[in-house]
């Protein structure tokens, strides 16, 4: 099975001009759009680089002397991403127009060079499934799956397999909200009746009653533990170094995340998909009925799969979506950017920063690259 082509958002050349004439600052980098607007207005300078940057194509001084780090330079710029280049060889804009009027977006040589040196032809081959041959790499695994790819990825030979190890984003509501609402409603009307208590299998006398009015506090601290757990598994599991020597852990890593930090761009393999989702989620819930009375572990796994759903959308979102300068998501998108370009050791909240915030793991500030 072919893996699906990746869809971004498409801007037509006059598109880009309207913007451009509403003052904006968009630049391109081959067919990809980035709007650098808010960056040059809160730096000094910023407004005489907006007028002689928009809507130019950057290439030449990503690539060009004095710039000795430009990978490390386009890895900044992708936090500012926007979208695609419309190819419209008749069409003009305004502060680079010929540039922007002669791209084509199905030519190769206008994809980002992400990658310092070649990885992709040194070190695997694209045509064969990627999981077999990851564990070869050895000790140039950890710095090849942080070196990213904008082209989708393949895992394993089967099609059925294949198709096991990817999903559409509305998968993720569209199969867990109405298990959430069921689980929810049912474990509601069991604390309704009033005969749950916690605390009974050791002791009756200071057992403890649970009557319907703890049901949002046990919800929200579902949420909450989500939100933990959230953290815990992408700090100590998914940012785990395998070894070297060790294959089999090299290919576990792989794909549990590095094919997501490798290939972030992959809209295919950013949200859980539903079968490995639903053996891990069936893990918690018997861990909470093992732990609780029925009603109320019933409860904490509900907050903690709404918990669940709206880390994956945020993700997602935070990949695709372009959020309003200044919200709440504008900042978690920046954030979450540099965690996949600049900073991959720290920054590991998705959702929320609370817990970088409460074990020290937020990424360190850094001024802004000066503009050339």
């Amino acid at each position: 099975m072919a893996s699906a082509p990746l869809r971004a958002a498409s801007f037509s050349p006059a598109e880009v001009q309207q913007r451009l004439e509403a003052g904006a600052c968009w630049v391109r980098c081959g067919a990809r759009l980035y709007d650098l607007t808010g960056f040059l207005r809160q730096h000094p300078g910023g407004e005489q680089l907006l007028r002689a940057r928009a809507g130019q194509d950057v290439r030449a001084d990503l690539d060009g002397p004095p710039h000795r780090h430009s990978a490390n330079a386009r890895r900044w710029l992708e936090q500012y991403y926007v979208g695609e280049l419309q190819g419209d060889p008749q069409g003009s804009v305004e502060n680079g127009a010929a540039a922007f009027a002669n791209t084509q977006k199905t030519d190769p040589e206008m994809e980002p060079k992400l990658k310092v040196v070649d990885w992709d032809k040194d070190l695997v081959d694209w045509q064969k499934p990627l999981l077999w041959q990851v564990g070869h790499l050895g000790e140039k695994y950890d710095e090849w799956v942080h070196q990213p790819v904008t082209r989708p990825i393949r895992l394993f030979y089967s099609d059925f397999i294949e198709s096991l190890s990817k999903t559409a984003w509305y998968s993720v509501p569209v199969i867990w909200m109405p298990l959430m609402l069921y689980l929810s409603w049912s474990h509601y009307r069991t604390l309704a009746q009033g005969n749950v208590r916690l605390f009974t299998t050791f002791t009756t006398e200071y057992s403890v009653a649970m009557p319907e009015s703890v049901f949002p506090g046990l919800f929200v601290l579902g949420m909450l533990l989500w939100s933990l757990i959230e953290y815990l598994i992408h700090r100590f599991l998914f940012h785990m170094k395998p070894p070297g020597d060790s294959y089999y852990l090299i290919m576990l890593h792989f794909i549990l995340h590095g094919q997501h930090h490798k290939a972030p761009f992959d809209e295919s393999r950013l949200v859980f998909p539903p079968v490995p989702a639903s053996l891990v989620i069936a893990f918690f819930y018997a861990v909470l009925q093992l732990l609780l009375p029925e009603a109320v572990g019933g409860t904490v796994f509900s907050g903690g799969l709404l918990g669940y759903v709206l880390y994956d959308m945020t993700h997602y979102y935070l990949h695709f979506g372009s959020p309003h300068k200044g919200s709440y998501l504008y900042n978690m998108k920046a954030h979450h950017v540099k965690h996949h370009f600049a900073h991959q050791k720290s920054g590991f909240g998705i959702s929320t920063k609370i817990w970088d915030y409460f074990f020290h793991t937020l990424m360190p500030e850094e001024p802004h690259p000066k503009m050339q």
